[in-house]
């Protein structure tokens, strides 16, 4: 069978617990096969992020386009963006395709590293507006407005309840057709490292592969999970984790 076309737009992460690096094994695991646009070099591991460069919008439409113009794509995962100017950049590109787009809002690392300027947070409703699918945390709903404002600029909205209290995380799918939710135990491990990226990029695997929204989100959500379970407890940090052990 040939496998869905997925495209990860996002930055690239040294240490490889997230970001597109965290995509790409998500994609392959899943049975997609994974592309990449990178839009930012940052230099980062378990402990912090260090340096972050993004690269020039020109660069990052290159990118994209060299992959739409030849192999095609079944689905698009957008998450750490770099700047204003190449969330512009990657929007015009991206409403001219009829993939969907998963977009996972990054503002700040696990390890607690700023990833997005204001401006470039200003610039996330147009990504919203071509979305699929909006993925945002906890924190990252309240710093976009609150869900009533999102869900107004996103066909559906997915908000995650990792950084909530409780010994039960509760997953809220928002769409057109009604509310799923999703519920999965709590691990108690510092290895976290990713776990948007790794969820956002599975459930665009899913939905390039054909699978409906909720039952892309569900499969997802248990490749998370089995992956902290499996996390190799590498790093003195958020350490990341074990994509390469899971088998749904």
């Amino acid at each position: 069978m040939t496998p869905a076309r997925i495209l990860t737009i996002a930055g690239s992460d040294c240490s490889g617990g997230a970001g597109l690096q965290a995509d790409l094994k998500t994609i392959t695991m899943l049975g997609g096969y994974g592309m990449s646009a990178i839009t930012a070099i940052t230099a980062q591991n378990t402990r912090g992020v260090f340096a972050v460069e993004p690269l020039s919008p020109e660069m990052v439409a290159a990118q994209i386009n060299a992959c739409l113009d030849d192999i095609g794509v079944d689905a698009v995962k957008i998450g750490m963006l770099g700047s204003a100017a190449i969330t512009h950049i990657v929007a015009d590109r991206l409403e001219r395709i009829a993939a969907p787009v998963v977009f996972d809002p990054v503002m700040v690392a696990t390890s607690g590293g700023l990833l997005a300027d204001a401006d470039t947070v200003a610039a996330f409703d147009r990504m919203m507006a071509l979305a699929a699918l909006t993925t945002p945390n906890l924190p990252e709903l309240e710093a976009l407005g609150g869900e009533a404002v999102i869900r107004a600029k996103t066909q559906a909205l997915l908000i995650k309840g990792g950084h909530g209290e409780g010994a039960v995380i509760e997953n809220r799918l928002i769409s057109p057709h009604g509310e799923h939710i999703f519920t999965s135990e709590r691990i108690d491990t510092r290895h976290t490292h990713g776990t948007g990226c790794t969820l956002a990029s599975a459930i665009a695997t899913g939905l390039g592969q054909g699978m409906a929204l909720p039952e892309a989100v569900k499969r997802a959500g248990d490749f998370v999970h089995a992956a902290l379970l499996a996390a190799p407890g590498f790093g003195a940090g958020h350490g990341p984790l074990g994509h390469q052990a899971v088998r749904l």
